[in-house]
């Protein structure tokens, strides 16, 4: 099994310094990360799991009232920032973090 584009959508909080703190993704992640771990536990033969979207972007149902992505683009200047989100993900690819 591969599970793909697995995500969700949230209005982003961007502060002053252009980071965005997306609390409620990094949960999202750990959660269904934690659920694909018992899955594999229980003999599910899981072999990728992939994070729904990289990028924000346009939606067909949403436009672009919320956010997708684990990184930041701002539509005016085209700037990419990687979100709280993002960096949790990295270093728990890297074996830095945890979901607990």
């Amino acid at each position: 099994m591969m599970i793909c584009e697995n995500g969700a959508a949230f209005v982003d909080e961007v502060g002053v310094d252009g980071s965005v703190a997306d609390s409620r993704w990094t949960e999202y992640l750990k959660t269904h990360i934690d659920a694909v771990r018992v899955a594999m536990a229980g003999g599910v033969d899981v072999r990728g799991y992939f994070v729904w979207s990289l990028l924000d972007n346009f939606e067909w149902a949403r436009g672009y009232e919320k956010w997708f992505g684990i990184v930041r683009v701002d539509y005016e200047t085209m700037r990419r920032t990687v979100k709280a989100s993002g960096l949790w993900y990295r270093d728990f690819l890297a074996g830095r973090a945890s979901t607990d």
